[in-house]
């Protein structure tokens, strides 16, 4: 089963970075931003997490709890990237699965299933309400943050 804009997201409890557990229903009252991410320690990866943590503070302001998500352990990364958010590491494809980011793609002529960079918001009551999907890791906080109104404008 795949989540849907407008659905209730299905509770969950994931292992987290910091010895943690995220679990879902204890987030209510929050709005949950997850983005899901390839792989820890690239290029791409590395460029929107760092995207995300500088922008951490925005976030909160909007009343936003930020997680961030892939298929590896997190620790090191969440050290060395001295990120202000826990990175859930979902080894057994539970959330990718629930949120439909696993797709098949092409890599030096072979086919692999792989991790789509996308990024979905769960509002206060634990409904799905926004989806990006298969994104540009260069521009896409920026972005969330303009639609979410978030982003101080420039002015004359």
């Amino acid at each position: 089963m795949t989540v849907e804009i407008g659905q209730p997201v299905p509770d969950f409890v994931v292992p987290a970075t910091s010895h943690k557990n995220v679990h879902l229903r204890a987030l209510r009252g929050y709005r949950i931003l997850m983005y899901f991410y390839p792989k820890n320690n690239t290029p791409a990866c590395t460029i929107e997490t760092q995207d995300f943590g500088a922008n951490y503070g925005r976030f909160r302001q909007q009343n936003i709890i930020l997680f961030g998500v892939s298929l590896d352990s997190h620790e090191s990364f969440k050290r060395a990237q001295s990120l202000p958010f826990e990175l859930i590491s979902d080894s057994n494809e539970a959330l990718c699965n629930l949120f439909g980011v696993l797709r098949e793609k092409e890599l030096l002529g072979r086919t692999i299933t792989g991790l789509v960079r996308s990024t979905f918001l769960i509002d206060e009551q634990g409904v799905l309400t926004r989806a990006w999907v298969d994104v540009d890791a260069r521009n896409h906080v920026h972005r969330i943050l303009d639609e979410l109104g978030a982003r101080p404008r420039r002015t004359g």
